[in-house]
């Protein structure tokens, strides 16, 4: 995954916010990366209404 590249929340890990829920399925691009506590990388992905948020690698795919 590369900044910039465009992908889609295909799936959700963990328990999230309403706010995070409604992503699923949404295109976005990706913006940056994110160092979590232990558990790998995640990836910053801005949507169309400038909302931002992280994901997990396994639950995004490229478009």
């Amino acid at each position: 995954m590369e900044i910039g590249q465009k992908v889609k929340v295909f799936r959700l890990r963990d328990r999230v916010s309403a706010s995070v829920v409604k992503k699923l399925g949404q295109v976005g691009i990706i913006q940056g990366y994110k160092v979590t506590d232990g558990a790998g990388i995640g990836v910053v992905v801005l949507f169309e209404d400038k909302t931002s948020t992280w994901f997990f690698e396994d639950e995004i795919k490229p478009v």
